[in-house]
């Protein structure tokens, strides 16, 4: 939940986007136990009021254990849950909007899935950008997936975002598993999105904690 400064994305690099399921706050916890430390609740088809109390759920378990909390697509909702940012796709509300609402403490990320993209999101008060899906992904029916070259190009034009001194942070979507991010962290990608390989685990917390120890280790093998 919001504690009136910005939370820092400095260091994390596990980031959980679920659906809302019966079993919310204990998956979140246990994904979180598990090494996911920023948590994204993604949700299509509630209303606004059950999306608001859900939303509250999972901010508050979020918040029990330190890692920030991001509503997807609804920035009012975000303020109104007292989320710590909201995350905006190429169809949503615009960033700048977002940023209108929530103010300048809390998290603004937005999506990208090509180059065109990534180079307008320069000029918008983000925090944060995705790229991908990678790979196609059932969780954005229709989408292409935009293949390892995209990774590569956003590592480039990240670290070297205008009007920042440091490097714009980014995280891939699309097929994050244990087996596929020595790939995408040698295509310079550091921080990674997970939806199915946790969501659909019969243990999360056994997931998240293969899957951050598999990061662990491509990171280590792409270090410079």
């Amino acid at each position: 939940m919001s504690t009136g400064r910005r939370p820092s994305l400095e260091g994390r690099r596990l980031y959980l986007c679920t659906p809302d399921r019966p079993d919310l706050e204990h998956f979140i916890a246990s994904c979180i136990r598990g090494g996911a430390d920023v948590v994204q609740l993604r949700e299509k088809l509630l209303d606004a009021r059950p999306l608001l109390e859900r939303a509250r759920l999972a901010g508050r378990a979020c918040a029990d254990l330190g890692v920030p909390f991001v509503l997807n697509d609804r920035p009012d909702l975000a303020l109104e849950a007292d989320a710590d940012g909201v995350h905006v796709g190429q169809d949503d509300a615009p960033a700048g909007l977002a940023r209108r609402i929530l103010g300048g403490e809390r998290i603004v990320g937005l999506s990208t899935h090509r180059l065109s993209e990534l180079e307008a999101a320069a000029g918008e008060p983000v925090d944060y950008v995705s790229a991908g899906p990678v790979v196609p992904t059932p969780t954005k029916p229709g989408r292409p997936g935009t293949g390892i070259e995209y990774v590569a190009q956003a590592a480039s034009r990240c670290a070297a975002w205008p009007g920042r001194s440091a490097p714009m942070p980014f995280f891939v979507t699309g097929g994050v598993t244990p087996e596929s991010v020595g790939a995408l962290a040698a295509a310079g990608a550091r921080r990674f999105v997970v939806v199915r390989y946790l969501t659909e685990a019969g243990d999360p917390e056994a997931a998240a904690r293969r899957l951050s120890s598999a990061i662990d280790r491509a990171l280590e093998v792409a270090a410079p």
